[in-house]
Protein backbone atom coordinates (compact mmCIF):
# COMPACT_ATOMS: atom_id res chain seq x y z
CA UNK A 1 0.00 0.00 0.00
CA UNK A 2 2.74 2.59 0.75
CA UNK A 3 4.27 1.54 -2.68
CA UNK A 4 1.38 2.79 -4.09
CA UNK A 5 0.96 5.86 -2.51
CA UNK A 6 4.76 6.30 -3.01
CA UNK A 7 4.07 6.35 -7.24
CA UNK A 8 0.88 8.45 -6.95
CA UNK A 9 1.95 11.04 -4.65
CA UNK A 10 1.90 14.09 -7.21
CA UNK A 11 -1.94 12.94 -7.93
CA UNK A 12 -3.18 12.77 -4.55
CA UNK A 13 -1.04 16.14 -3.48
CA UNK A 14 -2.92 17.71 -6.38
CA UNK A 15 -6.09 17.11 -4.83
CA UNK A 16 -5.62 19.28 -1.79
CA UNK A 17 -4.39 22.27 -4.54
CA UNK A 18 -7.36 21.46 -7.09
CA UNK A 19 -10.04 22.19 -3.65
CA UNK A 20 -8.62 25.56 -3.19
CA UNK A 21 -8.63 26.45 -6.23
CA UNK A 22 -12.29 25.34 -6.72
CA UNK A 23 -13.53 26.65 -3.08
CA UNK A 24 -10.92 29.17 -1.79
CA UNK A 25 -11.90 33.08 -1.64
CA UNK A 26 -8.31 34.74 -1.60
CA UNK A 27 -8.03 38.47 -0.46
CA UNK A 28 -5.09 40.73 -0.49
CA UNK A 29 -4.47 40.31 2.73
CA UNK A 30 -4.31 36.44 2.54
CA UNK A 31 -2.39 36.37 -0.89
CA UNK A 32 -0.08 38.08 0.80
CA UNK A 33 0.87 36.66 4.10
CA UNK A 34 0.73 33.19 2.36
CA UNK A 35 2.69 33.55 -1.25
CA UNK A 36 5.93 34.61 0.63
CA UNK A 37 5.26 31.42 2.77
CA UNK A 38 4.91 29.36 -0.24
CA UNK A 39 7.67 30.62 -1.83
CA UNK A 40 9.84 30.02 1.45
CA UNK A 41 9.11 26.62 1.03
CA UNK A 42 9.69 26.30 -2.61
CA UNK A 43 12.82 27.97 -1.65
CA UNK A 44 13.56 24.81 0.96
CA UNK A 45 12.42 22.18 -1.67
CA UNK A 46 15.33 23.80 -4.03
CA UNK A 47 17.64 24.00 -1.73
CA UNK A 48 17.32 20.32 -0.75
CA UNK A 49 16.94 18.66 -4.51
CA UNK A 50 20.39 20.83 -4.96
CA UNK A 51 22.07 17.54 -2.17
CA UNK A 52 19.49 14.91 -2.94
CA UNK A 53 19.49 15.40 -7.12
CA UNK A 54 17.00 14.46 -9.59
CA UNK A 55 16.17 11.35 -8.10
CA UNK A 56 13.38 12.64 -5.75
CA UNK A 57 11.16 12.91 -8.71
CA UNK A 58 10.89 8.67 -9.49
CA UNK A 59 7.62 6.31 -9.10
CA UNK A 60 10.46 3.96 -7.12
CA UNK A 61 12.32 5.04 -4.21
CA UNK A 62 16.03 5.19 -4.70
CA UNK A 63 19.40 6.77 -3.16
CA UNK A 64 22.20 6.12 -5.18
CA UNK A 65 23.77 7.78 -1.63
CA UNK A 66 22.85 8.78 1.79
CA UNK A 67 23.24 12.57 1.56
CA UNK A 68 23.42 14.34 5.34
CA UNK A 69 24.40 17.37 4.27
CA UNK A 70 22.76 20.54 3.57
CA UNK A 71 18.77 20.99 4.71
CA UNK A 72 19.32 17.05 5.52
CA UNK A 73 22.02 17.89 8.39
CA UNK A 74 18.46 19.58 10.19
CA UNK A 75 15.74 16.90 9.14
CA UNK A 76 15.60 14.23 7.21
CA UNK A 77 12.32 15.33 5.23
CA UNK A 78 13.58 18.50 3.73
CA UNK A 79 11.43 18.04 0.51
CA UNK A 80 8.42 17.73 2.46
CA UNK A 81 8.52 20.08 5.00
CA UNK A 82 9.06 22.55 2.02
CA UNK A 83 6.14 20.78 0.05
CA UNK A 84 3.95 21.39 3.47
CA UNK A 85 5.48 24.89 4.17
CA UNK A 86 4.12 25.81 0.21
CA UNK A 87 1.27 23.73 0.94
CA UNK A 88 0.57 25.57 4.31
CA UNK A 89 1.36 28.98 2.49
CA UNK A 90 -1.43 28.62 -0.61
CA UNK A 91 -3.72 27.17 1.93
CA UNK A 92 -3.62 30.82 3.72
CA UNK A 93 -3.38 32.22 0.65
CA UNK A 94 -6.90 31.11 -1.01
CA UNK A 95 -8.89 30.96 2.21
CA UNK A 96 -8.73 34.97 3.08
CA UNK A 97 -11.99 35.75 2.02
CA UNK A 98 -14.03 32.23 3.21
CA UNK A 99 -16.03 31.91 6.44
CA UNK A 100 -13.99 30.97 9.35
CA UNK A 101 -15.32 27.39 8.88
CA UNK A 102 -15.07 27.35 5.57
CA UNK A 103 -11.34 28.34 5.75
CA UNK A 104 -10.86 25.99 8.90
CA UNK A 105 -11.86 22.88 6.36
CA UNK A 106 -10.22 23.96 3.51
CA UNK A 107 -6.91 24.16 5.39
CA UNK A 108 -7.68 21.18 7.24
CA UNK A 109 -8.29 19.17 4.39
CA UNK A 110 -5.29 20.22 2.01
CA UNK A 111 -2.82 19.90 5.03
CA UNK A 112 -4.37 17.00 6.28
CA UNK A 113 -4.26 15.49 3.02
CA UNK A 114 -0.51 16.02 3.24
CA UNK A 115 0.24 14.53 6.55
CA UNK A 116 -1.80 11.11 5.70
CA UNK A 117 0.10 11.25 2.42
CA UNK A 118 3.32 11.64 3.87
CA UNK A 119 2.53 9.18 6.95
CA UNK A 120 2.36 6.41 4.35
CA UNK A 121 5.61 7.55 2.09
CA UNK A 122 8.20 8.05 4.63
CA UNK A 123 8.36 4.98 6.60
CA UNK A 124 7.77 3.50 2.98
CA UNK A 125 11.39 5.50 1.96
CA UNK A 126 13.08 5.13 5.65
CA UNK A 127 12.37 1.17 4.88
CA UNK A 128 14.58 1.36 1.69
CA UNK A 129 17.16 3.53 3.37
CA UNK A 130 17.54 1.58 6.17
CA UNK A 131 18.31 -1.44 3.67
CA UNK A 132 20.08 0.38 1.31
CA UNK A 133 23.04 1.62 4.14
CA UNK A 134 22.20 -0.19 7.13
CA UNK A 135 24.26 1.40 10.29
CA UNK A 136 24.88 5.01 8.53
CA UNK A 137 21.12 5.10 8.33
CA UNK A 138 19.99 4.20 11.91
CA UNK A 139 23.07 6.18 12.89
CA UNK A 140 22.21 9.12 10.68
CA UNK A 141 18.33 8.80 12.00
CA UNK A 142 19.24 8.45 15.32
CA UNK A 143 21.17 12.26 15.14
CA UNK A 144 18.35 13.74 12.80
CA UNK A 145 14.76 14.33 13.12
CA UNK A 146 11.97 13.51 10.55
CA UNK A 147 10.01 16.19 10.63
CA UNK A 148 10.98 19.03 12.82
CA UNK A 149 14.55 20.80 12.43
CA UNK A 150 17.17 20.86 14.58
CA UNK A 151 18.50 24.53 15.71
CA UNK A 152 21.95 23.74 13.91
CA UNK A 153 23.25 20.94 11.51
CA UNK A 154 23.95 17.30 13.04
CA UNK A 155 27.59 15.88 12.35
CA UNK A 156 28.62 14.53 10.27
CA UNK A 157 27.63 15.85 6.91
CA UNK A 158 27.72 14.12 3.79
CA UNK A 159 27.00 15.07 0.36
CA UNK A 160 27.47 18.06 -2.01
CA UNK A 161 25.19 20.83 -3.60
CA UNK A 162 24.66 21.12 -7.40
CA UNK A 163 22.56 23.63 -8.24
CA UNK A 164 22.41 22.81 -12.05
CA UNK A 165 19.95 19.86 -10.71
CA UNK A 166 17.26 22.21 -9.48
CA UNK A 167 16.42 23.16 -13.14
CA UNK A 168 15.37 19.71 -14.54
CA UNK A 169 14.15 18.14 -11.21
CA UNK A 170 11.83 20.85 -10.38
CA UNK A 171 10.69 21.70 -13.86
CA UNK A 172 7.34 20.03 -12.96
CA UNK A 173 6.93 21.62 -9.58
CA UNK A 174 8.33 25.55 -10.96
CA UNK A 175 5.04 25.11 -13.27
CA UNK A 176 2.48 23.89 -10.41
CA UNK A 177 4.10 26.37 -8.69
CA UNK A 178 3.33 29.12 -11.23
CA UNK A 179 0.02 27.44 -12.53
CA UNK A 180 -1.42 27.84 -8.63
CA UNK A 181 -0.13 31.29 -8.41
CA UNK A 182 -1.99 32.56 -12.12
CA UNK A 183 -5.17 30.47 -10.60
CA UNK A 184 -4.54 32.11 -7.35
CA UNK A 185 -4.16 35.91 -9.42
CA UNK A 186 -7.57 34.63 -11.08
CA UNK A 187 -9.94 34.09 -7.95
CA UNK A 188 -8.63 37.24 -6.61
CA UNK A 189 -9.41 39.44 -9.83
CA UNK A 190 -13.02 37.43 -10.11
CA UNK A 191 -13.18 38.10 -6.27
Amino acid sequence: MRAIVFKNRGALLALPALLLVAFGKPSATSMLLGVPLALAGEILRCWAVGYSGTTTRGATVTAPDLVTAGPYAYVRNPLYVGNFITAAGFALAFTGRNDSLERIGLIGVSLGTMLAVYSAIVPHEETYLRSTFGARYDEYAARVPRAFPLLAPADPQHGTYDPNVIASAESRTFVTFGLVLIALGVKALLG
